[in-house]
């Protein structure tokens, strides 16, 4: 599932923890790293979270780092680390590797133009059944997106096609969440659901008969989904300073895990990072 956080990232990376798209997302997610924490009026892009209530811009900066149990076979588990960077007025939301343009809302109802980079896919010498697999790289995604908060939880939902036309995919998502304050501490849970398309899973999970050997079988998979449970933690340490700790698990729908490249069913990811925010 998604979640709730994202990262500034100066080159494309093939494998980013999800709670880095803390990153995206997402999502881990980012995913999935963003400015949520106690007092902050910044969003992510896997969040409802509130909206910025004026036209002052916001900034904050930071660092943050995580690792990603993913769930090919054999894979070799990097730990990654990025700065980060958050900025939202009226008009725009920077988280990362992503971008919001505003719509104008409907209500409690918002609406946004999304563009986001999300850290999938291996290459070779990340596993040794791998070896003689062509690269997968990572994507830029670009879309659109809303958020429903009702005063109980916050309902988003956001659809993203792949921009640069490496899997030339679509993805869409559902997620409900919600942050509970407890003193300088903030806690927020969340579950979603991502279905993906048959093109998506090709590129990512499926063999090509160039790549087949007898260990390692053809493979064309079919539009799955993933489903993803989550939690968040910030703390506000100080008044311009805050830590975060993101953990999820994302249980990958039968189409990937039928696939000969994956050995298990769920991917976890865990991302900690800090923020100082002007």
């Amino acid at each position: 599932m998604t979640s709730l956080f994202t990262a500034l990232t100066p080159k494309p990376v093939r494998t980013m923890p999800a709670a880095l798209a803390l990153l995206v997302a997402g999502t881990l997610s980012m995913a999935s790293a963003s400015a949520q924490t106690a007092g902050t009026k910044t969003t992510s892009p896997d969040q409802g979270t509130t909206e910025s209530e004026s036209g002052d811009s916001k900034w904050a900066i930071g660092v943050a780092g995580g690792i990603n149990k993913k769930v090919y076979r054999d894979f070799d588990s990097k730990a990654s680390g990025l700065p980060l960077l958050t900025f939202e007025n009226k008009y725009v939301h920077v988280f990362g590797p992503g971008v919001d343009v505003k719509l104008p809302s409907l209500g409690p109802v918002s609406f946004r133009l999304r563009g986001r980079f999300v850290g999938e896919g291996y290459e070779a010498s990340d596993s040794p059944f791998l070896q003689g697999m062509v690269d997968r790289d990572s994507s830029f995604w670009v879309g659109g997106a809303a958020t429903w908060r009702t005063g109980i939880a916050n309902l988003s939902a956001e659809v993203l096609g792949d921009a640069m036309g490496n899997s030339k995919g679509t993805r869409a998502k559902l997620q409900i969440d919600r942050r509970f304050a407890a003193g300088s501490f903030g806690f927020t849970p969340r579950l979603a659901a991502e279905w993906v398309d048959k093109k998506y899973v090709d590129y990512y999970y499926g063999v090509t008969p160039g790549e087949a050997l007898a260990g390692r079988l053809g493979y064309q998979g079919e539009s799955t989904v993933n489903t993803e449970i989550g939690m968040r933690i910030d703390w506000r340490v100080a008044p311009k300073h805050a830590v975060f700790l993101d953990m999820g698990a994302t249980r990958m729908g039968s189409a990937i895990t039928n696939s000969p490249l994956v050995e298990k069913d769920t991917q976890y990811g865990v991302g900690i990072g800090y923020f100082y925010r002007f």
